[in-house]
């Protein structure tokens, strides 16, 4: 009796809670959550052998730092591998200096590698070392830098960010801000689109110094700049097709993950509309198109 009494009881509160609204806003808050960002650590954690180490003193944050101390002068390649999941592999620097990598595929099991180039394409293991990761937050991993995203608080991407975005409130309207701003002051490099190199990093401050780029120039940047504001985005890699393009999914706190927020068709970039309240607001061949998931196979997300 008591506890047929006591659900009633809740069943009235929860019934008045939603007539005013209290509980959409509520579980609102709790799915916009975004976590704050904490100074990095470092040294805490390490795992290491005479060849390499991996950091993961952040590993609660999503990301690792990798560093290769075999003193060789030759290629070095690091792999993140999520158990029953994708294997990332990266280049790595052989000068002892450290790298970032996030951990993108939620919590689990990670296996960290670094091989040496030994002749031609062929690599022999280093060092691996295998991790399990329970995130604080699963935001984390888009908003903190990375290999692919690299900067920093006194980045010019950084700053320039803060300036676009000065007086905003809405993600939404912080996204529209440094896509138009990028859209309108980049030129697209052909050049380079001919010539750029596998492994090849975009220095977002330069690309924003020279204004030109490469697809994964202009999705660098813009991922930067929008991590920087607190507002997590994936940097994802794939085809259209057969065409190697980038785009970005950006999560906006009244509409949740938004897949192409921003993206690249292989010619142009495109902007969905951030508010989606209709889909009329985008051109139909736009919505055609990006709404057929055949024209999109996702690789990679950093």
């Amino acid at each position: 009796m008591k506890q047929k009494t006591m659900q009633r009881v809740i069943c009235i509160i929860l019934a008045v809670l939603m007539l005013l609204g209290v509980i959409s806003s509520v579980l609102y808050v709790w799915a916009a959550e975004i976590p704050e960002k904490v100074a990095p650590a470092e040294g805490v954690s390490i795992a290491s052998n005479s060849k390499a180490s991996v950091d993961y003193s952040n590993l609660s944050e999503g990301y690792i730092s990798v560093k290769y101390t075999g003193g060789k002068d030759v290629k070095i390649k690091a792999q993140v591998i999520r158990e029953n999941g994708t294997t990332y592999t990266y280049n790595l620097n052989n000068k002892g200096v450290s790298e970032t990598f996030p951990l993108v595929e939620g919590d689990g099991r990670y296996t960290v590698k670094v091989f040496e180039n030994t002749t031609g394409t062929k690599y022999a293991q280093a060092f691996s070392y295998t991790l399990d990761l329970k995130l604080r937050n699963e935001f984390l991993p888009f908003l903190y830098p990375n290999q692919y995203v690299n900067f920093n608080d006194s980045s010019a991407v950084v700053i320039k960010a803060a300036e676009l975005t000065a007086g905003l409130t809405a993600d939404a309207d912080k996204l529209s801000a440094i896509y138009y701003f990028v859209i309108n002051n980049f030129t697209y490099d052909t050049e380079k689109a001919k010539t750029v190199q596998s492994g090849y990093l975009p220095v977002v401050d330069d690309i924003l110094t020279a204004k030109k780029g490469i697809c994964f120039d202009y999705a660098a940047v813009m991922s930067a700049m929008l991590r920087s504001q607190d507002i997590p985005c994936k940097l994802v890699i794939g085809y259209a097709g057969t065409v190697y393009h980038a785009w970005i999914n950006v999560y906006l706190q009244d509409k949740g993950w938004v897949e192409k927020a921003v993206y690249f068709d292989g010619e142009h970039w495109s902007l969905m509309d951030p508010t989606f309240a209709s889909s009329a607001k985008s051109s139909p061949e736009i919505m055609k198109y990006i709404s057929n998931s055949s024209n999109y196979t996702q690789k990679y997300a950093y």
